[in-house]
This record gives structure tokens, sequence and C-alpha cells, in this order.
């Protein structure tokens, strides 16, 4: 897992172009707004697991939370399942927010 800060992470969502955005947090907390063209998969929800195994493991994978708790759990079982370069946002959507960055509502 490689930690990137809000500059760092925008510059590899351009450069992956958004193929594998992932929003970690509950569906509720996604509807209240996310990063643009993310998909929301819940790190907390029984099917976490089975769902990332539809993504392509040796693609690159963003993943972000609110704060960077969750994420950085959501990397580790994201490692164990093989995915080769997984980036973790950190301190989440907060910071996204904080520095201004577009949020879809």
């Amino acid at each position: 897992m490689i930690n990137l800060n809000v500059e760092e992470f925008e510059k590899q969502i351009i450069a992956t172009n958004c193929e594998q955005l992932i929003d970690v947090r509950s569906s509720e907390e996604f509807e209240k707004g996310c990063i643009p063209n993310a998909k929301n998969i819940n790190v907390n929800s029984v099917v976490f697991r089975h769902e990332i195994e539809k993504l392509d493991k040796s693609k690159p994978v963003l993943i972000y939370c609110l704060s960077g708790g969750r994420s950085g759990s959501a990397a580790e079982i994201f490692r164990e399942a093989g995915f080769q370069a997984v980036y973790n946002l950190l301190s989440g959507i907060n910071a996204w927010t904080k520095a201004g960055k577009p949020i879809k509502q």
C-alpha cells in the first residue's frame, strides 16, 4: 500500500483515468458526497471481498474513506487478495474536501 496526500492522489486518479477508484465507506456516507467517478464498496460489508474480486488485480486501485482508518484496513484486504498497486488517500475525503477538491453530491 502506498499512502498519498491529496495532490498525489489526484495525480493518480488522472493517471489511471478513475478506472478503479473505490470509496470504502457505507452507502449512506457515499450518497452524501464522494470523489467524482468513485465506486462504492463498503469495507464493512459481508460481500466486500466478493466485490473486489470483480476488479482487475493487475491495475492500480485507489481507495479512500472518511479519514483514512477504514481505507487502511481495506488496503490490507486488497493486498491479501493479490492486488499489485494499492493507493490510499491519507486523511480520506476529509482531506480532499479541505483542499477544495471536487465532490459529487
